[in-house]
């Protein structure tokens, strides 16, 4: 029989908020080791908590936007557990009553197409510190330099063996995290990506997170078993802290493997929390995997109940923007695009709105047209494809670092749509904006590269192309196809590109059937 692969992803989602989640600590990354952890942070006597009222509008946010029930009363727990870098000895969390209940993760599954994948939960919790070991110790700003060596402190003496050495880093400490919980609901190491890019790109549009995922603001525990079709679920190994979509993938690859291999020896599957070693490609064991109980969880006496009014729900549905499911569908329905290109490009926040503005510009640089016949759509798809081309030409991540504009790329389009250019010269054209030369009128006028659309003049030239080819003609009137491209070449060299290509092609076709 075949092995049915379980996978739920754990994934923490560093809120964008300037300050901590209970302290007015600065979450500002790359700073020196522990400047950022104040007294509440580490829990000194005396210090009581806040919590963070824009770190619980991006959670009420995210809630709005999955579709999910936002708890009006959540409860903040202690999670008690030892570890170096948590240095209060236990992680204000919620637990009972989560703030975020329900909701769901459309995706596209590679074997199974558009699929939902339900959320447990999304819940508020502070993040702990970090600690670093050996040899890392020494790419942390501030541990490495020599100016720090204290006499008799063996982790800052210039002559320390860092192999042996470990520190920590509180910096993190206190930053606000959301963590949201998916069921146990994808069967493949593609579908785990899949559902963890979608979320990025969720938590990203709506302004909660900003998805870096090298500085660790976007991060996936797997939780990954193997059972028998129809059979319980197995025991899960957690893999932990996954921080790049290819190290999920190979991380749950590689952990399916060593599960199933376990069962079909006679073995059992041991519950514990592994880490994934990217330079290996294997899974390790960290720990065994905690339950609930060994965290002796209890509301944390320091923190009331976490009460959301309707209004302040309101307030914030009132500002999400539209999602990315509703821009595509208004994509498709209003300016025709293919389904598949409409998810690809409302992949992204900043390149649908861009582009969603190019389309509102050039339905008024179309002037009368309200609806987008085949001439616009291809004209459009093009500006894309070309616009697209120059963005990576330039090593430009973002459209907003372009020089050229929604109404600037639709200026140009118009004038290809409307017979001025051919979009041989629209390359042209977008090039020399790109470069600061102008509007697209104005390059087009300077350069004189309005297209040639007199069919008078363009059959005067055909004339002279076919008397001066007649060798291509006979070959064509043979049947061989290919020197009709090549007539067409000698016509559009002879007219420098501006002859409007498909009345070149009429009329070449007529008089070669004459």
């Amino acid at each position: 029989m075949e092995w049915e692969i379980v996978i739920g992803l754990e994934t923490h989602a560093q809120l964008s908020t300037v300050s901590k989640m209970f302290s007015g600590g600065s979450t500002a990354f790359g700073a020196a080791p522990n400047v950022h952890a104040n007294a509440v942070d580490i829990a000194l006597p005396g210090v009581l908590p806040v919590a963070n009222k824009g770190a619980v509008e991006r959670a009420i946010r995210f809630g709005l936007a999955v579709g999910a029930k936002i708890n009006r009363r959540s409860v903040f727990a202690r999670k008690n557990y030892f570890y170096p870098d948590l240095p209060k000895g236990y992680q204000i969390s919620q637990y009972e009553l989560p703030i975020v209940q329900g909701g769901e993760i459309p995706i596209i599954s590679p074997t199974r197409g558009e699929i939902k994948i339900r959320l447990t939960r999304a819940h508020l919790e502070e993040d702990a510190g970090k600690s670093f070991h050996g040899e890392a110790i020494s790419a942390v700003p501030g541990y490495a330099l020599p100016g720090l060596a204290i006499p008799g402190n063996p982790l800052v003496n210039e002559d320390r063996d860092l192999t042996k050495l470990s520190a920590i880093d509180l910096n993190r400490a206190g930053t606000p995290l959301l963590e949201i919980v998916s069921e146990p609901e994808m069967h493949s190491a593609e579908e785990a990506v899949a559902y963890a890019k979608t979320l990025h790109s969720l938590v990203r549009w709506i302004g909660i997170c900003d998805g870096n995922m090298q500085e660790g603001s976007f991060r996936c525990d797997a939780n990954v078993s193997v059972r028998r079709p129809g059979g319980p679920l197995g025991t899960r190994a957690e893999i932990k802290n996954l921080n790049s979509f290819r190290f999920l993938e190979r991380a749950i690859e590689f952990e399916v493997k060593r599960q199933i291999e376990i069962l079909e020896d006679g073995g059992k599957i041991m519950q514990e929390t592994r880490l994934y070693d990217p330079d290996k490609d294997e899974t390790r064991s960290m720990r065994s995997k905690e339950d609930a109980q060994d965290y002796r969880y209890f509301p944390d006496p320091d923190l009331p109940p976490l009460e959301v009014s309707e209004e302040w729900i309101e307030g914030v549905r009132v500002e999400l923007p539209e999602l990315p499911q509703q821009m595509a569908a208004r994509f498709v329905s209003e300016y025709r695009f293919a389904p598949e290109h409409a998810a690809l490009i409302t992949f992204d926040r900043e390149t649908a709105v861009d582009f969603d503005e190019f389309w509102k510009q050039l339905r008024i640089a179309l002037g009368s047209k309200t609806e987008f016949d085949e001439a616009a759509i291809k004209g459009a798809n093009w500006a894309m494809v070309e616009f697209r081309g120059m963005l990576k030409a330039y090593g430009i991540d973002k459209v907003s670092q372009s020089p050229i504009g929604p109404k600037q790329r639709a200026g140009l389009v118009a004038r290809i749509i409307d017979g001025t250019i051919s979009h041989k010269i629209g390359k042209e054209v977008l090039e020399a904006m790109w470069i600061g030369g102008g509007t697209a009128d104005e390059i087009i006028e300077k350069r004189g590269l309005k297209q040639i659309s007199d069919s008078g003049a363009i059959e005067k030239i055909i004339e002279k192309v076919l008397a001066a080819n007649a060798k291509q003609v006979e070959d064509y009137r043979a049947g061989k196809e290919k020197a009709f491209n090549s007539l067409v070449g000698q016509v559009m060299k002879a007219t420098q590109g501006k002859a409007n290509p498909a009345q070149v092609n009429e009329i070449l076709k007529r008089r070669l059937a004459g």
